[in-house]
């Protein structure tokens, strides 16, 4: 599976690049208060648009993960012992950046007794003692399913909780390795009933892994019957060559299918294109009268 690949980039896959300004600024606030994020450390294509427009996905627990999935470029190795001052750390430069959504995600850590749920809740409380006004979305590795982990989480009371379904039923196994399809599932819709339906739950898959179409339609009405709230549907690009190799690359028009199938099924919000990537424009998702719902229902 890491054969090189010969596909030339559609030309309705363009990455923007935007330098200076917002995104330099961002950069040294990261660095000066050692903090990590999915952008950089998975390689996300939409890196320059997103820190240009003063946005970013905060990774908690260090850039070393407990997993190795075939698409992800996430380091796989010994991860650092927790950092006690992180989630404070998050909180500061959240409120620095005045954000009104605020993007969590983790490296899996099947390490630590916790799996890293209680960094999870006190980073959710962190930010929103700063910015009691903003979205919070915390995007989760699945905690095995262990029901008092996740509630850990919950209980912190995220705008969003997100653990992603990633690819179909078949490739699961030999792609995501120790994570499993119906589990994840599973902890979607454990997360929707444990939440009494106050948090929303939303989840994303990539395509171009070497699914069918049809598969992916499988993999949108699972999301559906799991109680999801909001889905989102990428391109898989490859990190490398030593990756999952790229079986096709997936027409805008597809994708659009999929987006019109999934708003009939009844999803509260649906991204899907070539560029979509599960943190992409996270705020703009959930929608002014989504965000009053959640808040009636907590209140």
């Amino acid at each position: 599976m890491a054969e090189k690949n010969q596909k030339r980039l559609p030309e309705w896959i363009r990455v923007k690049v935007n330098r200076g300004g917002n995104r330099d600024e961002l950069n040294k606030e990261l660095r000066g208060r050692q903090l990590n994020t999915v952008c950089e450390e998975a390689k996300c294509p939409n890196l320059a648009e997103c820190w240009h427009e003063r946005t970013a996905t905060f990774m908690l627990l260090g850039v070393n993960c407990t997993r190795a999935c075939r698409f992800c470029a996430i380091g796989y190795n010994k991860p650092e012992p927790p950092d006690p001052k992180e989630p404070e750390n998050v909180a500061d430069t959240a409120a620095k950046m005045d954000l009104e959504y605020v993007v969590i995600t983790s490296v899996a850590r099947d390490d630590l007794e916790d799996e890293g749920s209680d960094q999870f809740a006190k980073t959710i409380r962190a930010v929103r003692e700063k910015l009691p006004q903003a979205g919070i979305e915390v995007l989760t590795p699945d905690f095995n399913g262990k029901e008092d982990l996740i509630r850990m989480t919950l209980d912190a009371m995220p705008t969003v909780f997100n653990h992603n379904l990633e690819t179909c039923e078949r490739l699961s196994p030999p792609i995501r390795g120790r994570a499993k399809y119906k589990r994840s599932l599973e902890v979607l819709k454990n997360a929707k009933a444990w939440s009494q339906g106050k948090v929303l739950t939303k989840s994303g898959i990539m395509v171009g892994l070497g699914e069918t179409d049809e598969e992916v339609i499988q993999c949108i009405h699972d999301l559906y019957e799991a109680n999801v709230d909001i889905i989102t549907i990428g391109q898989y690009l490859p990190p490398s060559r030593k990756h999952w190799k790229l079986d096709r690359y997936v027409r805008p028009e597809q994708f659009e299918d999929w987006k019109e199938y999934a708003e009939k099924l009844g999803f509260n919000a649906v991204a899907s294109g070539p560029m979509v990537r599960s943190s992409y424009k996270a705020g703009q998702l959930i929608t002014a009268k989504l965000q009053e719902q959640q808040l009636n229902l907590k209140n």
